[in-house]
């Protein structure tokens, strides 16, 4: 028999059903909000630990069309590759879970979560971290502490949790914050621009851009406020979930140790060693230095008497390498390659140094490098893609793909597929540089980070070559933005902030986050947290450290964008304003006449129906003033369309009505008749003549006189045929 939790939490019923499907999982749960429901399951192998010291737990969130009453889009009607949606999902997912795995647990480890129905105005993230944290909580592995996630937005200053998708659109901030009832263990983090109307002189506005920075401040209330519905959810879920838990199954938490005998014989006898080593270790990623003092202290006496593995040296170097290396950090305030705990590496910005693309931007700062490359194209040219609730396709026009060759860090592998980890470096990328591209910019930019070589931080490299890019393509932004990941070392009550951690911090370090933004404040934040949770006020001095960082690195982005030479290969744009009621003119029959202008001048057109704007772009600037001055003539010697709101022809006209008109406008299918009493009627191309009508422009003209009789009036539209 099921057994149903439910509960009203942060302005929404949850409700959680147990024990009435996939009962041979290990843990199971439906969960529903409104019309979502998601199945989450949770399977563990007890009788197949791995040998390596780490928990191999694999998270999959999958989407199914049919929870939105929908076929695959595309030829193969079936569910295949991931979207980048399912894929970060099931990344923040993994990133808020793993931390609740104890040490020593080697038993292979399956998160599921379908959506089998899907509801609008639902958060299907959130739903699915609370019902993924309610399966593995409920299941018989040995956890027994809730993790919740929770969305906050800012909508008109005011602070709303769990918004939904709906209004998130009009919030200037997009948090997720996952954690316990003490504890933060994940941060995400962006603004969210908006646009304002701001009066500059009497009866004289302006369309002012805000990328909706958020000082530190503001940012910690923020997540101060999440805090507070995690604790409240997190204790409702415990208290809740404790009936309805399975028995918890003792499993052997393997223990990865070696004899302290060995540890102190290569702490006293190689420690100078392993510090060169760590020098070394300071100018990349790979960890062959110490493989290679490992490989000495294998060949001694000791090691050949005692017949000691390699595998057991280099655990023992490595443990020494990591007192070392926190030592220096918490006791000497001196890290591996010299700086001190605020120092950035140095930076380096060259642009535009590929010729023959719109923009680029060689970044480095120390052993980190990106080149970054812009692209533009016209509106219609963005990925598209499917949202589960939504019937109909979006466009994304604004891109960022990141890509990690191994060749960046001295590693002999070929270029596959893109992973996980490309998919959340970009999209991190992406969410620091969005809010600052003017919102009337339609066009559509993909950037591309290209990592070159990469010892810390690539994703912060790819936010500060990006923003340069952005500003070498002619891409209208509020301001540059500049990234910075920052590490942390706990040592009993002792802690360093360190700014611009490189690899080697990041793996012995306690907490990592990446902290983006202008100098106006931060638009995008990435936080996993290590140890047991993080203090606010740690928190904010953290954020203060980082805002020094950022504010150094920007100072030299504003030199380096001083010197931006546009590139040749920029596409030339002409902009203007007509009638929209003449843009069927421009179009012609079937697209006719638009077709024949791209062919006769080689241009681009970009039509906006909204506000009359046409965009011409190309590669030779007199066949784009040429197209230009073409369009303009057609549109002039077409005649504006005429407002018919406001007429009520069923008052002004009868049936069999005979009146003198004027052609207004010629069309494929008849004509459009203005009316000498008001507002214009169709004479459809087979009311013309009793002859068949092969081209209307054949008999009829703009501005020629013309007697017509009413066939049908309704008080919107009348119908007229020739008399």
């Amino acid at each position: 028999m099921s057994i149903v939790c439910e509960f009203d939490l942060n302005g929404k019923q949850e409700i959680f059903e147990f024990n009435k499907v996939a009962k041979q999982a290990n843990g199971a749960v439906l969960a529903k909000i409104g019309n979502a429901v998601v199945l989450a399951t949770v399977v563990s192998e007890f009788d197949n630990p791995v040998s390596e010291d780490f928990t191999p737990l694999t998270v999959q969130y999958i989407e199914k069309t049919y929870a939105a009453a929908k076929l695959p889009g595309g030829f193969i009607k079936r569910e295949g590759k991931p979207s980048d949606f399912e894929t970060l999902t099931s990344r923040v997912i993994d990133r808020s879970l793993r931390p609740l795995f104890p040490k020593g647990y080697v038993y292979p480890t399956t998160i599921t979560v379908m959506v089998l129905s899907a509801d609008k105005d639902v958060d299907l993230q959130t739903l699915s971290l609370n019902a993924a944290n309610a399966a593995l909580y409920t299941s018989n592995l040995p956890i027994k502490k809730s993790v919740c996630g929770v969305r906050v937005g800012r909508i008109e200053n005011n602070y709303v949790i769990n918004p939904t998708p709906d209004q998130i659109v009009n919030s200037t901030l997009d948090l997720y914050v996952a954690g316990s009832k003490d504890e933060l263990l994940m941060i995400e983090m962006k603004t969210i621009s908006s646009s304002e109307m701001v009066e500059v002189d009497i009866e004289a506005f302006t369309k002012i851009h805000n990328a909706n920075e958020m000082n530190e401040d503001a940012l910690v209330e923020a997540i101060a406020f999440a805090q507070n519905a995690l604790k409240e959810a997190n204790l409702t879920y415990e208290k809740a979930f404790e009936e309805v838990s399975k028995e918890k199954v003792e499993v052997e938490l393997v223990k990865f140790t070696i004899e302290e005998s060995v540890i102190n014989y290569v702490r006293d006898n190689f420690s100078n060693e392993i510090r060169e080593a760590i020098k070394k270790l300071a100018k990349s990623e790979r960890a062959t230095q110490l493989k290679d003092v490992a490989k000495m202290i294998a060949a001694n006496e000791y090691c050949t008497t005692n017949e000691l593995e390699f595998n057991t040296i280099y655990e023992a170097v490595s443990i020494v390498k990591r007192e070392i290396v926190r030592a220096m950090i918490v006791n000497d305030k001196l890290r591996a390659d010299g700086r001190g705990l605020k120092d950035v590496r140095p930076i380096s910005i060259e642009t535009n140094i590929l010729p023959s693309t719109h923009s680029s931007c060689l970044f480095t700062r120390g052993e980190t490098q990106a080149l970054v490359i812009g692209t533009i194209a016209g509106p219609k040219d963005g990925q598209m893609y499917e949202v589960l609730t939504d019937k109909s396709t979006s466009m994304e026009k604004f891109m960022v793909h990141y890509n990690f060759p191994g060749f960046s860090v001295g590693e002999a592998k070929p270029m596959f597929g893109v992973g996980r980890r490309e998919l959340g470096h970009g999209n991190l990328a992406k969410k620091a540089l969005e809010a600052t591209i003017d919102d009337d910019y339609n066009e559509t930019v993909r950037l591309v980070s290209e990592i070159l070589e990469s010892n810390g931080s690539s994703s912060m490299a790819t936010v500060c070559g990006g923003s340069l890019a952005l500003k070498a393509a002619g891409v209208p932004i509020s301001n540059l933005v500049a990234g910075v990941a920052m590490g942390m070392v706990v040592e009993n009550d002792k802690y360093s902030i360190l700014t611009d951690i490189m690899g080697l911090e990041d793996h012995d370090g306690d907490m990592d986050f990446k902290v983006a933004g202008t100098k106006k404040g931060i638009t995008a934040l990435q936080m996993d947290i290590k140890l047991g949770g993080i203090e606010l006020s740690v928190l904010k001095e953290a954020l203060l450290q980082a805002k020094e960082g950022r504010d150094h690195i920007l100072d030299l982005m504003e030199e380096a964008s001083k010197e931006i030479v546009p590139s040749g290969a920029l596409p030339l744009v002409e902009q203007f304003i007509i009638d929209p009621s003449k843009f069927m003119v421009i179009i012609g029959k079937a697209g006719a006449t638009i077709k024949e202008i791209i062919e006769r001048f080689t241009v681009s057109i970009d039509l906006d129906r909204d506000n009359g704007i046409v965009k011409v772009s190309g590669d030779n600037k007199q066949n784009i003033m040429d197209a230009c001055e073409h369009i303009k003539t057609i549109s002039n010697n077409a005649s504006p369309r005429k407002e018919t709101k406001n007429i009520d022809f069923e008052k002004l006209y009868q049936v069999d009505e005979v009146v003198t008109g004027k052609v207004e406008r010629v069309v494929d299918f008849g004509a459009f008749i203005l009316l000498p009493k008001g507002g214009e009627g169709l004479l459809h191309i087979s009311k013309i003549s009793k002859e068949r009508v092969n081209n209307v422009s054949d008999i009829l003209s703009v501005g020629q006189d013309i007697e017509v009789k009413v066939l049908k009036v309704k008080k919107d539209r009348i119908e007229l045929s020739s008399n």
